[in-house]
């Protein structure tokens, strides 16, 4: 019998910040799974190099190449992990714009599941806001556990390049890919 394809998830950070800590969050979620959800391949995306989704850009229906490898990466991916920083009540612009590109058609998010996670003082806001975008992009958010995590509370739960160093938030995110490991398969078996 052969060994069963890993779970492809591709990682998107609405904050460009370097030292972010939703950055962070995605840096932990990559070492998790390399340690002990061996089946569940991470791949952070970069998404500050998109331009400003403008449909003068699609010339006979391409996207500019920076576009388009993005948008294949999402294609090719089983799932997504979103680290979603709130501004303003909401997602950021960078995710938002990602998120634009990748919908247009043919939309590349479609019955994909996803999870999210945010580190900051909030986060709650732009977490179910992205859940509303997700509905008419056909995405399938994990319900349980949601992940959120105050940064600015002590104790200190990371250090100052960015990196989460909280054991318990550790577990905590642990326990969201493991629910996003076992929706991805639900949804590939149902599919």
């Amino acid at each position: 019998m052969a060994a069963a394809q890993p779970i492809k998830v591709v990682a998107l950070c609405g904050s460009l910040r370097k030292a972010s800590y939703n950055r962070g969050l995605i840096r932990a979620a990559t070492e998790i799974c390399k340690e002990s959800i061996k089946d569940v391949q991470i791949e952070y995306v970069d998404i500050s190099p998109l331009p400003l989704l403008n449909t003068d850009l699609e010339v006979e229906g391409t996207y500019p190449p920076v576009v388009e490898a993005f948008r294949q990466k999402i294609l090719r991916a089983d799932s997504v992990l979103f680290a979603s920083p709130e501004y303003n009540y909401s997602v950021s612009a960078p995710l938002k714009n990602a998120v634009d590109w990748a919908s247009r058609p043919p939309n590349v998010w479609a019955d994909k599941a996803a999870a999210i996670v945010n580190a900051g003082g909030g986060g709650a806001r732009a977490q179910y806001h992205l859940r509303q975008i997700g509905v008419f992009l056909d995405l399938h958010f994990i319900n349980k556990p949601e992940f959120f995590l105050n940064a600015f509370q002590p104790p200190q739960k990371f250090d100052s390049d960015g990196d989460l160093i909280d054991a318990d938030n550790r577990e905590r995110l642990k326990q969201l890919l493991l629910s996003l490991r076992a929706f991805t398969l639900r949804l590939k078996r149902e599919g």
